[in-house]
């Protein structure tokens, strides 16, 4: 019978780092995340759950004659502001993946 309390407490333990979790995750998803390109010519915002929500783009970034230049820009803030969600996402929620192999965190 001692195992089952075990696994009582252990269940429990279990359910409050899920609420835990869950906390966490969204908090996580209620900030927002800010990339920028060279010379600050894009600015692209993102939600935590990796929605963008804003695009920016100065009118000095947009040459008829280089569209390759500005979609190179729009790339680039894109890029920073989703590796800012990762690395944001691993310092909030990596506590409980440490010792998993779970892709993406």
């Amino acid at each position: 019978m001692r195992g089952m309390g075990n696994m009582g407490n252990m269940m429990k333990q279990m359910r409050q780092m899920q609420k835990k979790m869950e906390a966490d995750q969204a908090a996580l998803n209620s900030q927002t995340f800010t990339g920028t390109s060279p010379d600050d010519l894009v600015t692209a915002t993102f939600t935590g759950d990796r929605k963008m929500t804003d695009l920016s783009i100065k009118p000095e970034a947009i040459d008829p004659d280089d569209p390759d230049m500005l979609a190179d820009l729009v790339l680039a803030a894109v890029n920073q502001a989703l590796t800012a969600v990762d690395e944001q996402t691993k310092s909030t929620l990596g506590k409980y993946t440490q010792g998993m192999n779970i892709p993406g965190m």
